[in-house]
């Protein structure tokens, strides 16, 4: 391998596990405002097998080959132009710009708007599975719902990537929270907070829930259409596995008057069935911050926010950890690590 070189998993094509593959590509430069970054490790999230498989090209699109990846960790290697709040030698992490990716290689060049110090005393293999699911969670919770002290939020799906930072989000805003889980997964969810567990083995939670003040979906399907009974008059449903609507295409991605008319077709019943119940939807498609993210870490060395780490692997092992994350079973967050600690 050329010095200018590096190791990376990247997408071939959209379609199975096999259209993507770890190769050596060259190593990237950083421009001007940006940063490169040595990756240490790097998060797995379901968008990752979601935009391989083409279920987001209406959203993102991406020019083949590309490198894969959406959040890391690493040490500031290589300083781009006008770049004056990093220096060579920092701890950061970051959620990668929407219309690049990246994490999955041994370096990124990162705009240095993205990227935040890593908390003192935190590992960077923790620390990389922080940004994407830690950023959705506080912008859907205290943005999006604007949850406040003593509201009541239910969060099915609590013990995944997303959930685990969710129930611990609400619960530093003041909230009630209420989660779903399976047995294996119900002692987790209430060390992290939850202060009630519905099991979803066995129960219906629309059965047993009303009035809640808001709900952050996070499964999609029967779990969103059932919501909108649950929360109370003027409450809202908030969702990052249900279906767009207008807000997404204009707000999240800056998209214009087409595909917001798309948008508005594709998630028409949706929006129907919240009306009928006279609450609202949000589908929410997170944006990278960098100064959110300094928030998160200020959280974690507050001691009100511990990542939840269900497995590392090591970074030749990308495939079997996909794969992994793809069976579903993973309670809190997956990651690959490319730099031993």
């Amino acid at each position: 391998m050329r010095i200018e070189d590096m190791k990376a998993f990247v997408m071939t094509r959209y379609g199975a596990a096999d259209a993507s593959e770890l190769r050596e590509v060259p190593r990237p430069q950083p421009g001007p405002g940006e940063v490169l970054v040595r990756v240490h490790a790097a998060g797995l999230n379901p968008v990752d097998f979601k935009t391989r498989e083409g279920e987001i090209k209406a959203l993102l699109r991406y020019s083949l080959p590309a490198v894969m990846g959406n959040e890391l960790s690493g040490v500031v290697e290589e300083l781009g132009d006008g770049v004056d709040i990093f220096a060579k030698g920092d701890r950061v992490f970051a959620r990668t710009a929407k219309k690049a990716m990246g994490a999955f290689a041994e370096y990124a060049a990162v705009p240095q708007d993205l990227l935040a110090r890593v908390p003192d005393g935190v590992d960077l293999a923790t620390a990389a599975g922080v940004p994407l699911a830690g950023l959705t969670a506080l912008q859907a919770l205290r943005d999006e719902i604007g949850l406040t002290p003593g509201q009541r939020v239910f969060i099915p799906g609590g013990a995944g990537g997303v959930g685990t930072f969710a129930i611990q989000v609400a619960k530093w805003l003041g909230a009630e929270v209420i989660t779903t889980a399976s047995p294996r997964g119900r002692e987790l969810v209430e060390q992290l907070g939850a202060d009630r567990v519905i099991d979803y083995t066995t129960e219906r939670f629309e059965d047993q829930l009303r009035d809640m003040d808001g709900v952050f979906d996070l499964l999609g399907g029967e779990t969103l259409q059932s919501s909108f009974g649950v929360v109370k008059p003027g409450g809202k449903v908030v969702s990052v596995a249900g279906l767009p609507e207008p807000q997404t295409a204009r707000k999240d991605l800056g998209m214009g008057s087409v595909m917001t008319a798309v948008f508005w077709f594709v998630s028409r019943k949706l929006r129907a069935e919240a009306r009928k119940n006279d609450v609202s939807y949000r589908f929410l498609f997170m944006h990278p911050s960098g100064s959110e993210l300094a928030e998160l870490g200020d959280m974690i060395e507050g001691g009100h926010l511990a990542p939840v780490i269900d497995r590392v692997f090591p970074f030749d092992q990308i495939a079997e950890a996909m794969a992994y994350l793809e069976t579903g079973r993973a309670k809190g967050k997956v990651i690959v690590q490319m730099v031993e600690q």
